[in-house]
C-alpha cells in the first residue's frame, strides 16, 4: 500500500461492483439499497465509521479489515482562522470569513450574529433559510441520468456556496449541478474546487443575485449541552429545520464516499439529521455557521435508514481553511508524516505504527515501526482514527511533538509535516 492510497484501506481492499454501493446524499433517481440488519453502517449522506465496533463494519459497499494499515497522509489545512481574507480566483472580490458586527452583510462580510440573549430556533430559522440551498448534483452515464441532493449555505454575495465534496462529486466530471433557494429559485452552478480529504466543496452560483450570506461562527466556542439547529433539505425536503443539542465536541469520525476518506474533529449533534442534509449549516442560537452536515450513524437493518439522534458536522475551523485555500488557488492542501497505523480494531491503547515511509517527516524524526503512539501535543489519541484527527488539526510545516511508547519506554519525536494536495 502506498502512502497516497486512500487512508483506512489496505492494499486487498476492493469495490465491489455488485449495486452494493450506497448513495451519500439523498438520491433522486434510485432507491438506496439496503444493508444486511445489525451490520455497523451509516446513511447515504455521508457515513460515520466507529474505531470500536464489530470485528468488520461493511461500510457504504467497502469491507474494511480488522487491523488496515492507514496513510497519514493527514491533517487540517493551512490557510485562514478567524477574519483572514483571501481572493476568490474567480472574481475580484474578496471573500473575508469575520464574526464581527458587520451592518449588511457587504460583499466579503459576513451578516452580524442575532443577539443571544432573543436567540430561538424560530428566530435562527428566520435568519438562516434564506441562506441555505438545496442542491441537484447529475451525471448523464450513457444516457442514464443519476445523481444526488444534498444541501449547502451562501458564503458570500459573490455567490460562493459550501457544500460537502460527496454532494457535488458526482458532478465533477462534466455534470450539472443546480442550487435551488428558499424562494425555489433555481441557478445554476459551477465547482470551483473540492476537497474530498476534508468533504469540502466549494461552488459558484452563475447568477448570485438575491443569495444572503451567513454568519459564520466557531465550533469552538460550542459547549456540550448547547442548542443547535440543523437546517437542508434531508430526503429531498426543502427549507427543513430541525434542533437539538450539542452531544459531543472534537469526536474523531471517519466519513466518505467514492472519492475516499474524510477524518474529521467532528461536532456530534441529536439535531435530526437525515439524507439529504449533507454539506447543509449546523447552527448556533445567536445565528452562527459552527459546522457543515456531513454525516450521521446508524445500526443498520429495517427501519433504521435514517436519523438515530447520533449526526456529525464538519466543525466552521476546518471549513474556513479548506475553503480558504480552495478560494486562493482551487485546491486545498493537507499535512503528512509518512506513516502508517492500525486503525478499525478494538484496541484503545494508542495508535501502532506499522510502517514508516523512508525519508518521510517521521522518518527523519525517528519514529519507528512498531511505536505506539499515545499523544499529540499532549493531547491523548486511543486510536489510529484519533492519530489522524490530531494530525489533521495543523498545517504543513508546523513541527508536532509525539510521545510514544517503544519496548516498554517512552519516547518523544518532533516531526515537522510535509503537506499534499487533496
Amino acid at each position: 500500500m502506498s502512502e497516497y492510497d486512500e487512508p483506512g484501506r489496505s492494499d486487498d481492499s476492493t469495490t465491489p461492483d455488485d449495486g452494493s454501493r450506497q448513495h451519500y446524499s439523498h438520491n433522486p433517481y434510485e432507491q438506496p439499497h439496503r444493508q444486511a440488519p445489525y451490520t455497523q453502517q451509516t446513511m447515504p449522506m455521508g457515513y460515520y465509521s466507529p474505531p470500536v465496533t464489530s470485528p468488520q463494519a461493511k461500510v457504504a459497499g467497502w469491507v474494511w479489515p480488522l487491523v488496515a494499515a492507514t496513510a497519514l497522509v493527514v491533517g487540517l489545512l493551512g490557510g485562514i482562522f478567524g477574519g483572514i481574507a483571501v481572493s476568490s480566483t474567480l472574481n475580484d472580490d474578496p471573500v473575508a470569513f469575520e464574526t464581527g458586527t458587520g451592518t449588511d452583510a457587504a460583499p466579503g462580510i459576513v451578516a452580524p450574529p442575532l443577539d443571544p440573549e432573543k436567540g430561538s430556533v424560530a428566530a435562527v430559522a428566520r435568519a438562516l433559510l434564506p441562506s441555505t440551498v438545496q442542491i441537484v448534483a447529475r451525471e448523464d452515464v450513457e444516457g442514464d441520468a443519476k445523481g444526488a441532493t444534498g444541501s449547502g449555505f451562501v458564503l458570500d454575495r459573490n455567490g460562493h456556496v459550501i457544500t460537502n465534496n460527496h454532494v457535488v462529486s458526482a458532478a465533477a466530471e462534466g455534470g450539472e449541478i443546480e442550487v435551488t433557494d428558499q424562494d425555489g429559485k433555481v441557478r445554476s452552478a459551477e465547482i470551483v474546487g473540492r476537497s474530498p480529504v476534508y468533504d469540502i466543496a466549494v461552488l459558484e452560483v452563475v447568477q448570485p443575485d438575491g443569495l444572503v450570506p451567513v454568519a459564520v461562527g466557531s465550533s469552538k466556542s460550542m459547549n456540550v449541552g448547547e442548542t443547535v439547529v440543523a437546517l437542508g433539505s434531508p430526503l429531498g425536503l426543502d427549507s427543513t429545520v430541525t434542533a437539538g443539542i450539542v452531544s459531543a465536541l472534537d469526536r474523531p469520525v471517519v466519513t466518505g464516499d467514492q472519492d475516499g476518506s474524510s477524518f474529521i474533529n467532528a461536532v456530534q449533534t441529536d439535531a435530526a439529521i437525515n439524507p439529504g442534509n449533507s454539506g447543509g449549516p449546523l447552527v448556533n442560537l445567536s445565528g452562527q455557521v459552527v459546522g457543515v452536515n456531513s454525516a450521521i450513524a446508524t445500526t443498520g437493518g429495517f427501519g433504521s435508514d435514517g436519523n438515530i439522534g447520533v449526526g456529525f458536522a464538519i466543525p466552521m475551523e476546518q471549513v474556513r481553511i479548506t475553503a480558504g485555500q480552495i478560494l486562493a488557488t482551487g485546491e486545498a492542501e493537507y499535512p503528512v508524516i509518512g506513516a502508517f497505523v492500525v486503525t478499525g480494531g478494538r484496541d484503545r491503547g494508542g495508535a501502532r505504527v506499522t510502517e514508516v515511509k523512508s525519508g518521510g517527516p517521521a522518518d527523519d524524526a525517528g519514529l519507528e515501526k512498531g511505536d505506539i503512539v499515545r499523544t499529540v501535543e499532549d493531547v491523548p489519541v486511543p486510536t489510529g482514527e484519533a492519530l489522524i484527527v490530531a494530525i489533521r488539526s495543523h498545517r504543513p510545516g508546523e513541527t508536532i511533538t509525539l510521545l510514544a511508547e517503544r519496548d516498554g519506554r517512552e519516547v518523544t519525536v518532533d516531526v515537522t509535516l510535509d503537506g499534499e494536495v487533496g
